[in-house]
């Protein structure tokens, strides 16, 4: 962490005498950036407000082992090394990435003895997730006894974090929603995606949901892209992403009436005067739910992997919306970027209020729609 602060630093003292470069240097760290899970593990944090996706993942695990055992290429990874590297992209603080991480490790163990491997890897696990994620608590809470080595990457998995075939499998789980920047569109008043008072696509017009659609398409791109370059032949990636049912438009994504809600607060307390209303117009959440065709649709584009399972799991959401706890867990640090922190407070309490009046969803609705993708890395 200390390494990258000081690259930091040094690469902006070097542009002070070009400042066109700089501004554009500046620029792009802007269209990069990304809001953390709350830290620490009090009452709001990620690490006590992420059951929902911890559920998510102990419904893959079948998935994921399984695929372990059927598709690994065992004999190519041994033949590159003696060590077996797992990357968990956008691990955030735990504690559900040492759920996957040992999910992947037991199963890879179980391949390796069925493989009649007298002696098994040592196994080096990377947590990824932006700089500004605490990695103080996620090292401070690693499982005693763990049967691996560990180091932190910070960085954005839009782009390339590994060196070349360094990687032997990678998992993601509930991160890959999130954009590397709000589409431009949504902020541009004479375009007619400006996403005037809202701040998702669930109940915009369809131009807004199209400018989200091409955001995600383009980082999708660098995701794959980057993976390509950096897991070996053969290797395995894992991705479990928040999703919505093929046939339908960006506008019915399934976990809107999340983000419904919290926009409901937010407009109330702007016409009630606490919030200026252009804050909400320029407010946007940078998060996107893809279909399964999709996602085989970017897959195939890229033409690096092919898809060993396809999953949805149309049981992954709830019969009621997300509790004040877990919205705040993964919202806060975005709405306190753009509104401060005076309506914090105010807005969850709010939201608190509104979830409670709301009646239960329908038989056989839900709050959400799971993927479970399993990607092998063409030879």
């Amino acid at each position: 962490m200390l390494h990258v602060k000081v690259e930091t630093k040094t690469s902006f003292s070097l542009l002070i005498s070009f400042p066109l470069e700089r501004e554009r240097q500046k620029q792009s760290l802007e269209m990069e950036e990304s809001f953390p899970m709350t830290g620490g593990d009090g009452p709001y944090s990620y690490a006590k407000n992420s059951k929902l996706q911890k559920e998510a993942a102990v419904k893959a695990k079948s998935v994921i082992v399984e695929a372990i055992i059927e598709k690994l290429e065992v004999e190519d990874t041994t033949s590159i090394a003696s060590t077996f590297r797992i990357a968990d992209l956008g691990c955030s603080t735990g504690p559900n990435t040492f759920f996957s991480v040992n999910t992947i490790i037991e199963a890879v163990t179980h391949k390796y003895k069925t493989k009649g491997h007298t002696s098994l890897p040592d196994f080096q696990v990377h947590f990824n997730d932006h700089v500004s994620n605490d990695f103080n608590m996620l090292f401070n809470s690693l499982p005693p006894g763990r049967q691996y080595f560990v180091s932190g990457v910070p960085g954005s998995f839009h782009s390339r974090l590994f060196p070349k075939a360094s990687l032997h499998f990678v998992c993601s789980a509930y991160a890959l929603q999130w954009l590397s920047r709000v589409p431009q569109e949504l902020s541009d008043i004479n375009s007619p995606a400006y996403n005037r008072g809202r701040i998702f696509y669930s109940n915009a017009p369809n131009e807004v949901g199209k400018a989200y659609t091409a955001q995600y398409a383009m980082d999708m791109e660098r995701f794959l892209a980057a993976r390509s370059k950096e897991i070996v032949p053969g290797g395995l990636m894992a991705l479990l992403i928040p999703g919505r049912p093929d046939g339908t438009l960006p506008a019915e994504s399934s976990i809107g009436p999340i983000f419904q809600t919290l926009e409901s607060c937010l407009v109330d307390m702007a016409n009630e005067g606490i919030i200026n209303k252009a804050k909400i117009d320029l407010f946007n959440l940078p998060m996107y739910c893809p279909s399964p065709e999709e996602l085989r649709q970017l897959i195939q584009k890229n033409g690096s992997f092919s898809i060993a399972r396809l999953e949805s799991n149309t049981g992954a959401g709830r019969k009621q919306l997300c509790g004040a706890g877990e919205c705040r867990s993964g919202l806060e640090n975005i709405i306190v970027g753009h509104f401060g922190s005076d309506i914090v407070e105010e807005l969850f309490e709010r939201y608190t209020k509104k979830i409670a009046e709301l009646p239960p969803l329908g038989t056989g609705e839900t709050s959400g729609i799971g993927l479970c993708i399993i990607l092998k890395r063409n030879h």
